[in-house]
């Protein structure tokens, strides 16, 4: 049917171009005028029940009802007729085409009519009011978000961490610092860091790509994991554990031996607060440097965050313990932290500074470090106790709802106790309509399972408490 009807159409283009006027009359009253008559009436079919339709929604405008009955393409065969004269066309055909040319031309004068290529959406009538559109790299400096107690606007200078998600794994999180002048880089796309001041924190900003990237504060934790490192650093789990074992609290007086890259100073600071003092060895220059510079970098960040000063409570030594006892004499710590490959041999330098009954806890990298440790306790005879030798392990899980393939919730299906299942999907249904967020509270399974990317061994924290 198809190929006959496309010769028909080719013969009848060609009889066109002959210019035949006998044959191209005899066969357009037979078929062709029929034809268009027959796909006109369908067209006003579909146009009335789209008119129905539209009367079953009162929310619906005129313009959009105009929109929604966008027209209908033109047959070959209508092609070729709209080609021909008018004496050659039948009564029916003449009539619809001076209907169509009037609506034409009555949506042609009316300003209120949306044409088929705009969008609902972008489509201001005369009732409405226009809004300005905001570009990813637009910064709008009047306007003004309201504010919590407490709560402060992102300024220059201070440490944010941008990440992208996708599918709820983390795809995409880098630390960078505000500055005017400045971008952030991407393979999602490009984000000015003039869209960012005077901002809050904790929202999403598209980027030239169209990308939702979600920025927010940097935090002490994230702060240690991204900063610039020298040797390797403490890990948050560990430094944790660590600070329960010293048993850390305001005021305390600590010392720490290995500065590293300041990571373990920065949460003794924060520890012992304003009231409190850590001195902090490290017998490599370079470690010292670093270690002196992330320290500084983080007060200043959190002097603009919260617009108080960060306590310049850690004293940062270059020397070692070993050959320097010079440096804690006259001095009493509450409690001590160690950081090195050989710690048994500053602890007869250490221990007569620490409190009796405080914990001085060691962290190690392998657990040969730790046998050489006690093997060098029980050589020494030194008047400490190991009461514990502990690795701390993290483990993350995935917890996400079941989704579908079409990427629609799974429901839980009751078990069918003798019930119409179709009574049953419809109950299903109509619960599930009632709540716009998706499936009511209860009725979406969940699938647990360990991450895949899992945190590994980090060190051994072993503690010693002194005695009398």
């Amino acid at each position: 049917m198809a190929v006959h009807a496309a010769h028909r159409c080719m013969y009848l283009h060609r009889l066109v171009h002959s210019r035949n006027r006998d044959l191209l009359v005899k066969l357009v009253k037979s078929s062709c005028s029929r034809i268009f008559f027959t796909a006109s009436m369908r067209s006003y079919e579909d146009d009335g029940q789209s008119q129905e339709s539209l009367k079953l929604r009162p929310n619906k405008t005129e313009s959009q009802a105009l929109l929604i009955r966008r027209k209908r393409p033109l047959s070959p065969l209508e092609r070729i007729s709209s080609l021909l004269p008018q004496d050659v066309l039948s009564p029916e055909v003449m009539q619809l085409r001076e209907q169509e040319q009037h609506e034409e031309e009555a949506e042609k004068c009316d300003p209120a009519v949306v044409t088929g290529e705009e969008d609902l959406e972008t489509y201001t009538g005369p009732g409405t009011a226009e809004e300005p559109k905001a570009t990813a790299f637009q910064h709008v400096e009047a306007q003004v978000y309201p504010t919590l107690l407490g709560e402060s606007l992102l300024t220059s200078g201070e440490l944010l961490i941008a990440e992208y998600r996708k599918n709820r794994r983390v795809e995409f999180r880098k630390m960078f610092q505000l500055q005017p002048g400045s971008r952030l880089q991407s393979s999602w796309g490009i984000i000015m860091h003039e869209d960012l001041m005077g901002q809050p924190a904790g929202r999403f900003l598209k980027t030239s790509r169209g990308v939702p990237i979600f920025i927010r504060r940097a935090s002490l934790e994230d702060y240690v994991l991204h900063m610039k490192r020298g040797p390797a650093i403490a890990y948050p789990k560990d430094a944790a554990n660590m600070l329960l074992m010293m048993d850390v609290m305001e005021g305390d007086c600590v010392l720490e031996s290995g500065s590293g890259s300041g990571a373990m100073s920065l949460f003794l600071s924060r520890a012992v607060g304003s009231k409190g003092s850590v001195l902090s060895v490290e017998v490599r220059e370079d470690h010292h440097r670093r270690s002196v510079k992330n320290y500084e970098r983080w007060r200043m960040s959190w002097a603009l965050r919260r617009e108080q000063e960060w306590p310049n409570n850690v004293e940062f030594q270059h020397a070692d313990l070993c050959s320097s006892s010079s440096l804690l004499a006259g001095r009493g710590f509450h409690s001590v932290a160690l950081d090195l490959i050989h710690p048994h041999l500053v602890l007869p330098t250490v221990l007569p500074h620490l409190h009796p009954g405080a914990v001085c806890a060691v962290y190690l990298a392998n657990i040969t470090q730790v046998v050489d440790l006690l093997e060098g306790l029980r050589c020494s005879g030194l008047s400490v106790l190991c009461e514990r030798v502990v690795e701390v392990p993290v483990r993350d899980w995935v917890v996400n709802p079941a989704l579908q393939k079409d990427g629609q919730y799974c429901t839980r299906k009751a078990p069918n106790l003798g019930e119409d299942p179709r009574s049953q999907e419809e109950s299903s249904d109509g619960a599930n309509r009632e709540n716009n967020f998706g499936p009511a509270f209860g009725n979406v399974p969940y699938i647990a399972r360990p991450h895949p990317e899992q945190m590994s061994h980090t060190a051994f924290l072993v503690k010693l408490r002194k005695f009398v």
